[in-house]
Formats: structure tokens, sequence, C-alpha cells
């Protein structure tokens, strides 16, 4: 790992929830890594990347998590919320049956993050848009009545991947800041990098003894 990826004046652990086969897998290797595989297997537990981007004038390590949505592994849930200051709540348009359960995924986000976790939510596969079985507005309606950010996209061929994690990490930064003008010390936010909260959340037995 370059010394680049190493010089960051903060870290923001994000996670990636919804039900499985939505694509939250290939998001995260497409923002990470700019990969794309089309025989993705099913997450077992969980997994995390990194990437190191420019948001204002800081420096902000993005550690985005991915976990299963299938029920069998839904015991790390407290786990994999713990620190977290964004979430991606991500659906498949195709399928309508991932968008009606986005209410079940908020609540069980709401029941373990901190209340001023940044939510968007994320419409995937719009490159089978011939297939769409959830229409644009009725989703950013959504959005909008429950205080959500909102984005379609395709892991497929990128469209408005960046621009999500982009987004999100802006607003998280956003209210980051508002904290911290509000008290001396700032959640998950550190000008020493080995001491971060998060890093040391990666480190648990709880974590990653799956």
């Amino acid at each position: 790992m370059g010394s680049a990826e190493e010089d960051y004046n903060f870290v923001f652990k994000v996670v990636l929830i919804g039900e499985s086969g939505v694509g939250k897998t290939n998001l995260l290797s497409r923002f990470t890594r700019n990969e794309f595989n089309h025989d993705s297997r099913t997450t077992i537990g969980v997994e995390f990347s990194t990437r190191t981007i420019l948001v204002g004038d800081a420096v902000v390590k993005a550690q985005i998590w991915d976990t299963a949505g299938l029920e069998r592994y839904r015991a790390i849930t407290s786990a994999y919320y713990r620190g977290a200051v964004g979430a991606l709540v991500v659906f498949d348009i195709t399928k309508h049956q991932t968008y009606d359960v986005v209410d079940r995924w908020l609540k069980e986000l709401y029941d373990h993050a901190e209340a001023s976790i940044v939510v968007m939510l994320v419409g995937n596969k719009t490159d089978l848009a011939q297939a769409r079985e959830v229409p644009m507005e009725e989703a950013k309606m959504f959005a909008d009545n429950n205080g959500l950010l909102f984005v379609e996209t395709s892991a497929l061929d990128s469209t408005n991947v960046e621009e999500a994690f982009e987004t999100i990490l802006k607003e998280i930064y956003k209210v980051q800041k508002q904290r911290s003008s509000q008290s001396n010390t700032v959640s998950l936010a550190s000008e020493n990098p080995a001491s971060t909260a998060p890093v040391q959340a990666e480190r648990r037995p709880c974590c990653v003894a799956l």
C-alpha cells in the first residue's frame, strides 16, 4: 500500500445493506477497484474495501463494508453497524420485492446505527432498464419523504457509482464538521490515522471471525 493511501485526515465507515443479489458487492468493487464480476458469489459474512478521495479540502478514507443480504448471516448485525456514519440501502430496479423490503432494512439500520447516520437509497441495475419494475419517481418520492439521499446506478457500466459514493461522503463530511463545531471531539475523525476508531473496530474478533 502506497503512502498516498495512508495519508488521510478522516476515516468514514459506510455500510451497504439490502437484499441478496441487488448488486452490493459489485457496487463496492466498482467504486474501490473499478472492477465488475459477472459471476459474483453471494457474500458470506462481512467484507470491506477502502478508497481514499478528496472531499473539500480534506483527504477522506472511505471504508466501505459489504454484508450478506441472506437471512442466515444476520446475527452479525450489531457489529456490522457499529461506528458507521453512512449507509447505502440498495435495491434492484428490476425486482420490486427488493424495493418492498427497504422499510425493513431502514428499521434495522436505525435500530443499530447512530441517529446522525447519513443514508442513501440506491436503485441499482439501470443497465436493465427494459426490465424495470420500480419506477424512479416512486423511489425518489419515498427517499424524499424519509429524508434519504437518492440515486440510480449501474455497477455493470459504472453509471453514477462514483457520484453515489462521493455524494454520501460529502454529506457525511458536512455532518461531521457540524458535529465537530459543537464539541471538541469528532466521531470517526482524527488527524492521527493510526488511532481512528473504525480501524480499531475492524480488528475486533466479533467483526472478523465469521
